[in-house]
């Protein structure tokens, strides 16, 4: 058994909590909200971002950091990415000596455009390994025993190896990494091309035009984080392909969400206020455009999804620009420009 610390309370964080204790650890999730604490300690659930998963024995809640950080052998950040920084800032202090962050978090740092391991080790320091967590995984499987499989990627071979070792349960299988950038990369961009799933789905274009979608949505993906300096093959593994393919049909993802009620003419203001959860595509679009432009890659389906849901342009004129774009071989798109 381990002390593990989980960092943010929404679906994922609780719901890696209640896997975490499942499979054996100590838990202390940590949540901001000191009402929300007090009501799951009450009930032993999440019942405003996971009702469905009681919480295990060994699993208690705190809106303490320093509690929740004290002994943790294990630090899981689940944080959505415009306030990851700021709490690491505020834990870092209270992270014990040698114990390795693992990040849950999927998107970049607006302005900066860090990210998420990246804003982690500015923060806490070079003297804690850092493990992103990514794959195609919905919280509320997660949390209720499905089998799941995702990466544990980490330029410390050993601490991806901690990471492995811990998080594993009879229903949870984790495959190792080190390109650390195109497993989060492949997390983050894969939120924008969700968003435009979505609106295809909800303008009603059928199954060839998703089908080519998420196929030139992976194009503009693999082309960034290359750009990056990421492995090609990596985004065609769990944390690129398969994230991607989850986040564009299944009925849990919230960024395919937005992309419906924006193509049934819902303005993003109103959408983002009936939501619980954060959909990080809608933070994440302008800053993988961004990227793209530091690194000179196109990148039209995120250049599309920016001018709809800045409000510049409308679904309509979305999809024929994507669509009247010049045709060119597909192996020459997929390596230079799309």
């Amino acid at each position: 058994m381990r002390r593990v610390a989980v960092l943010g309370a929404g679906s994922w964080g609780t719901a890696l909590a209640v896997h975490l204790a499942r499979v054996g650890h100590e838990v202390h999730l940590w949540a901001r909200d000191a009402d929300l604490v007090a009501d799951m300690a009450a009930h032993r659930a999440n019942r405003v971002y996971l009702p469905e998963a009681m919480f295990p024995g060994t699993m208690a809640v705190t809106h303490a950091v320093d509690g929740a950080l004290r002994g943790a052998d294990l630090v899981v950040s689940a944080i959505p990415s415009h306030g990851c920084r700021a709490v690491m800032a505020a834990a870092a202090p209270y992270v014990p000596a040698g114990a390795a962050i693992v990040s849950a978090t999927k998107g970049l740092e607006s302005g900066t455009l860090l990210r998420m391991s990246e804003v982690i080790a500015q923060e806490v320091g070079t003297g804690h390994p850092v493990v992103v967590l990514s794959g195609p995984s919905f919280a509320s499987e997660v949390a209720r025993g499905l089998p799941t499989a995702v990466l544990a990627a980490s330029f410390s071979a050993e601490a991806a190896e901690l990471a492995q070792d811990e998080f594993r349960g009879p229903a949870f299988r984790l495959y190792g990494s080190s390109d650390v950038i195109g497993v989060e990369i492949g997390g983050a961009m894969k939120n924008v091309i969700a968003i435009a799933a979505g609106v295809a789905e909800g303008v009603g274009l059928g199954h060839n035009a998703l089908a080519a979608l998420i196929t030139r949505g992976l194009a503009e993906v693999t082309r960034l984080a290359c750009a990056v300096g990421a492995r090609r093959e990596t985004l065609a593994g769990l944390s690129g392909l398969g994230d991607l393919v989850l986040t564009c049909t299944g009925e849990l993802s919230r960024n395919r969400r937005v992309g419906i009620e924006l193509a049934r003419g819902r303005p993003l203001s109103d959408i983002l206020a009936t939501m619980k959860m954060v959909a990080e595509g809608v933070r994440t679009t302008h800053a993988v455009l961004a990227l793209g432009a530091r690194h000179g890659v196109e990148l039209p389906i995120t250049t599309q999804m920016d001018e709809v849901l800045s409000g510049r342009s409308d679904i309509r004129a979305a999809l024929a620009a994507l669509m009247l774009r010049p045709q060119r071989a597909e192996a020459e798109a997929a390596d230079r420009i799309g």
